[in-house]
């Protein structure tokens, strides 16, 4: 890239976050990230006039970047400014193609969730005691384990939708659609301990077929399975960040297993 056109185009550039500033109304916080993005185009670009890039040349970069461990976002990002800078010589400074059109930044990497190991499940769901919450809570992770449901779905149970006779519960989803799951052996008899404990317990009116109730009578909600959950965790010496759903990929991870 010469003087001349080294100078012509940060001069396009001063034009372009002006255009934004003040025509298109981002903020300056907004315009300095797309300045930084194009002062990296041009790093990258170093002698090659950004009117004879092509496609070929915004693959290499895209590949650099990801070599420079630079993430799927930040480079989204980069290739969103270098498209709107493109966009705006072609239209105001006499240029003719858009090199990054139709180009897009690599996928994430996607994590999956944390997983307990069996051991670790095991202790978890093996809650001592035969007081009402031991009990409860030992019915509750049973079923969780051996089911695999989602955290709305075994709040949302109701007694009447349990088969002890077929080993089934009859669960609705999400779109409000209803799907049989199977009841294991450790679950239905967890379940049907805490149901002796459950009908001498008070019970609320607005909730009478709630399988899984509060001491005063509630249908449990989401927010205290997930606290009781990290708090057998600590006590059962669990040594990770226990919820919910890493119970259910735990689930999902040992059945494949």
């Amino acid at each position: 890239m010469t003087d001349v056109v080294a100078q012509n185009t940060m001069l396009y550039l001063n034009d372009y976050i002006q255009h934004l500033t003040f025509e298109r109304g981002l903020s300056a916080l907004t315009c300095k990230s797309y300045e930084r993005d194009i002062q990296l185009l041009l790093t990258l670009a170093d002698k090659t006039d950004l009117a004879q890039v092509t496609h070929l040349h915004i693959r290499r970069f895209i590949a650099m970047l990801h070599g420079r461990d630079l993430g799927a976002k930040s480079i989204a990002r980069a290739l969103s400014a270098w498209r709107g800078f493109y966009e705006y010589l072609i239209q105001h400074k006499g240029y003719t193609q858009n090199p990054v059109t139709g180009l897009r930044a690599p996928k994430s990497a996607k994590t999956l969730p944390q997983a307990l190991s069996v051991d670790q499940a095991v202790k978890l769901v093996d809650i001592p005691g035969d007081d009402a919450l031991a009990l409860r809570d030992h019915a509750i992770f049973e079923l969780f384990y051996s089911s695999g449901l989602r955290l709305s779905e075994l709040v949302n149970l109701d007694i009447d939708r349990l088969d002890f006779t077929d080993g089934t519960i009859t669960v609705t989803g999400k779109g409000n659609k209803t799907r049989i799951v199977p009841l294991g052996s450790h679950a239905a008899n967890a379940i049907q301990n805490w149901l002796q404990q459950r009908a001498i317990m008070k019970d609320d009116d607005k909730n009478p077929q709630a399988l899984f109730i509060t001491q005063q009578g509630c249908r449990i909600t989401a927010r205290a399975v997930q606290y009781r959950m990290k708090t057998w965790a600590i006590k059962q010496g669990i040594n990770a960040d226990v919820h919910p759903h890493m119970l259910r990929h735990s689930f999902a991870t040992h059945v494949l297993q």
